[in-house]
């Protein structure tokens, strides 16, 4: 599976455009999880050619906002061995509307 392809690749905002958005009102464009453990990771903004994602990542207790690779993304594997997803049925939408993270 392609993690990040084209299409949606071109729908995410440059590194540091989403600034001055309320957190809660930032559009998460994309997630990835770990089907063998309890992290994902929202992507919010991309830069294309340090291929670096700024927004959400979370684990079963913590969460916090920041920068991941996608290079990284690509290369790890959970504690089962199994490579990292994207979720096909994710539906880009607010940061806030988000059920795993209520």
């Amino acid at each position: 599976m392609t993690l990040l392809p084209k299409e949606i690749e071109e729908k995410l905002p440059p590194l540091y455009s989403t600034e001055n958005i309320a957190t809660n009102d930032k559009i998460v464009k994309v997630k990835f999880f770990s089907p063998d453990s309890s992290w994902i990771w929202l992507g919010v903004e991309f830069d294309k050619k340090k291929k670096l994602f700024f927004g959400y990542v979370k684990s079963l207790y913590l969460g916090e906002w920041g920068y991941f690779s996608l290079e990284e993304l690509e290369e790890v594997k959970g504690p089962l061995g199994l490579h990292i997803e994207r979720d096909l049925h994710f539906k880009e939408q607010k940061f806030g509307k988000i059920k795993e993270l209520q």
